[in-house]
């Protein structure tokens, strides 16, 4: 223990200097910082007189914390993370516009592909720049940046009266995304206190499911249209990017950054404005000393070079990496891009029907994203990631498991009708509806009654229309007697409930864990002069295999078919639970200036490392005031 005569200052570096005495007084203007470390034993010694003092201190600290949250934090992360909600809304809304597109503009797979993989690449080319971005202009001037971006995108998609323009505008729309997805995180977590941290940039990924569910309802509201209701669904986006931009107008930039640029007036009175009543010097002493600390090492050259040298840089952005990929690799943006499509091919004939049902799958992802922002800082980020990713793991597996089922009892082709035009199709050489049903180039026609499918035929699609055959009784609506029935994509099947099934199951275990923290951890463990560049890397990464799964997912299930490629999503998964286990470690309660010290460890050691919880180190400052230390407040520090 070690007193500083200048101005009365206690600094007790080890709780073992405090075990057997007791200090009764502490001077007016004392500043104390304590290691965690609670001894059962020594703590169960203590009277019952120190037992009703710690308590009423406890009391008295948690109490404080939450008075001095001012609601004017959850605004800033209010309007943050409607950048998560562009996000979400324009993952579910292309969903069901692509239904409509592909019918009304008579898109090939490969168009729909293109549409839908335009815009992740050019959100993973702009998550890249975005780090730069950031680093030069702030948090809060890159998120006018990108709301303005979507409202350009936005018009663009509603009036695009060709395929062509209408990907010029998914490409904008998609340089938008990839800087608001970086940097929102990264703004929440600098102005979050660190007890509500987790919490508020979960949020993020709320907006996110919520954005995906009101997008579905769009989707299901304005497929009813006869013509043109996709233009609604995309140019309805234009409103919340609006509304950002205009709150962003009159929000502060983050307080971090500001230090970091020598704003230092300025960031004082931004943490002043979100920190309420409680005492700023400790939070700004801890900043301002990390950016110091780091000039004084002489780091110099590029952000990303010094990551790479530098071993707990290095190590952070390998989890953080390895996170937002195996996250996309699980599938996610697979399930939310296509759930329409899937759950046709999962035999739900009606457009209407399958976008209303995937509805209902974005509303299940929404309640259990819910589910997470309550358990974040409860269970912590490493226990809710793994049994996430086992779950989604498992899921997966149901989720093949209904496919395969369908194509083992797929329908027999019955019908070989000579092909009037073209002899060399290949579709009359199917003898099972699975079969024709993966050739991008044929239709299922047939008759239902209600116990089974009877003359049935594999026929060449209408290449100007997907909704109909090329020719005979399925090439229009009128040549179609009743029961008769054409299916593109698809094949009938009574293990479509399979396929919902294992879309809700998937989503209940992904939504509360994979879904946010990926996002909110790396907006956590890199240091601040690394911080923009390793969340910009992140991001990237995960846009990256957001294109490589969403552009290869129609081409994988046609190689691997549906089930083959479940099953392989599944196994990607289970890899990834084991990536966790062994990288990741609890972020939860710590300062931001203290993470850095959990990838001091080797990288397969890192998960195991906070194991003893109480091993962590807790700071607290109490000015102005007698301030009595409790020899058991080790234990009560929150």
């Amino acid at each position: 223990m070690s007193r500083k005569s200048s101005d009365n200052e206690y600094n007790l570096r080890s709780l073992s200097n405090l075990m057997g005495e007791r200090r009764k007084k502490v001077a007016d203007d004392g500043e104390r910082s304590l290691i965690k470390a609670p001894s059962s034993s020594s703590i169960s010694s203590q009277g019952a007189a120190a037992a009703s003092t710690g308590d009423l201190e406890r009391a008295a600290r948690k109490q404080f914390q939450q008075d001095v949250t001012p609601g004017f934090v959850y605004v800033l992360a209010g309007f943050s993370a409607l950048g998560g909600f562009l996000f979400g809304y324009d993952t579910g809304v292309v969903s069901g516009a692509m239904l409509l597109l592909k019918r009304e503009m008579n898109l090939s797979a490969l168009w729909q592909e293109l549409l839908v993989s335009s815009t992740i690449g050019a959100a993973a080319l702009s998550a890249l720049a975005g780090g730069v971005l950031n680093g030069l202009f702030g948090r809060r001037v890159c998120i006018l940046l990108a709301s303005f971006i979507f409202s350009a995108g936005g018009i663009v998609l509603s009036l695009s009266p060709t395929k062509e323009i209408l990907l010029v505008g998914r490409v904008v729309v998609g340089c938008g995304l990839g800087i608001a997805s970086m940097t929102v995180p990264v703004y929440i977590a600098e102005v979050a206190p660190s007890h509500l941290r987790g919490q508020l940039v979960t949020i993020n990924t709320l907006f996110i499911t919520g954005g995906q569910f009101i997008a579905s309802v769009i989707d299901g509201a304005f497929s009813y249209l006869p013509k043109d209701g996709w233009r609604y669904m995309l140019g309805l986006s234009v409103v919340p990017s609006v509304l950002q931009f205009l709150g962003f107008l009159f929000l502060p930039e983050s307080p971090r950054w500001l230090i970091q640029k020598g704003k230092t007036q300025k960031a004082r009175r931004v943490l002043s404005q979100i920190r309420g009543n409680q005492n700023i010097d400790e939070e700004y002493d801890s900043i301002k000393n990390s950016i110091d600390e780091e000039k004084d090492t002489g780091g110099g050259g590029l952000v990303i070079w010094r990551m790479l040298s530098y071993p707990p840089a290095r190590r952070a952005l390998l989890v953080g990496c390895g996170l937002q990929m195996f996250q996309q690799l699980a599938g996610i943006n697979t399930v939310m891009y296509y759930s329409a499509t899937i759950l046709q091919m999962s035999g739900v004939k009606d457009d209407k029907l399958a976008i209303w049902l995937a509805a209902v799958t974005a509303l299940t992802n929404f309640i259990f994203t819910l589910l997470g922002v309550w358990l974040v800082e409860k269970v912590g980020r490493r226990k809710l990631t793994l049994w996430s990713m086992a779950g989604t793991s498992l899921s997966l597996m149901v989720l093949a498991t209904g496919f395969l089922l369908s194509a083992q009892h797929s329908p027999r082709i019955t019908l070989h009708p000579e092909v009037p035009e073209a002899p060399n199709s290949t579709c009359s050489t199917y003898g099972f509806c699975d079969g024709c049903m993966l050739d991008p180039g044929c239709g299922f026609c047939y008759q239902e009654n209600s116990s089974s499918v009877f003359a049935s035929s594999c026929i060449a699609v209408n290449k100007t229309s997907t909704e109909e055959a090329a020719w005979g009784r399925c090439s229009n609506a009128t040549a179609m007697k009743e029961g008769t029935f054409w299916a593109y994509n698809y094949c009938p099947t009574d293990y479509s409930w399979m396929a919902l099934l294992g879309l809700i199951l998937y989503l209940m275990f992904f939504a509360p864990g994979m879904g946010p923290m990926p996002w909110t951890v790396n907006s956590e463990i890199y240091p601040l002069w690394a911080r923009s560049t390793g969340n910009a890397c992140s991001a990237g990464v995960n846009w990256m295999f957001n294109v490589l799964v969403s552009l290869t997912f129609l081409h994988v299930a046609q190689h691997l078919t549906y089930y083959g490629a479940f099953f392989l999503y599944s196994g990607l998964a289970a890899v990834g639970f084991f990536f966790i286990y062994g990288c990741l470690p609890e972020t939860k309660g710590r300062r931001l200036e203290e993470i850095e010290s959990l990838f001091e460890n080797q990288l397969c050691t890192c998960g195991a490392s906070d194991s003893d919880e109480g091993r962590h180190i807790e700071y607290i400052r109490v000015k102005g005031s007698n301030y009595h230390l409790s020899d058991n407040d080790a234990s009560d520090v929150e």
